[in-house]
């Protein structure tokens, strides 16, 4: 028979277990390294990819698709050619990319995290300045 103390354990024990392996796509997030910057060619944008219940930054995602346009301002037309560069930090993702005026930018983002099923994706708005 087991003792109300390792029956808690027990449970105590398979919760977490459960709660492991919930996790999913949207225990992700992008956010803009720095959220304004000048605006023309050859822009260089950055994104740090967090495990949002750990707070720490995720390393060796796989960036399948990306998107550069001005969709926050209403010209989703207005779409810029992305060229992925190397990561000089763990968990931050750097782009060239053109913002060839002055506005907000969305970049989106899909990726593949390493122990998870799901696609992470995000949105991320950045403004540009003269």
């Amino acid at each position: 028979m087991l003792s109300k103390f390792t029956t808690a354990a027990v449970a105590a024990t398979l919760s977490l277990a459960a709660s492991a392996t919930m996790a999913g796509a949207d225990d992700y997030s992008f956010e803009p390294v720095n959220p304004e910057m000048k605006k023309g060619d050859d822009v260089t944008l950055a994104v740090r990819l967090t495990n949002k219940q750990t707070g720490k930054p995720v390393s060796d995602a796989v960036i399948f698709k990306t998107r550069v346009d001005m969709a926050p301002d209403g010209m989703a037309e207005m779409e810029s050619p992305v060229t992925p560069l190397p990561s000089k930090e763990p968990g931050v993702y750097a782009f060239k990319t053109d913002l060839p005026m002055v506005g907000r930018y969305q970049l989106t983002l899909s990726a593949k995290v390493q122990g998870e099923s799901e696609t992470v994706t995000g949105k991320v708005i950045v403004k540009a300045t003269k």
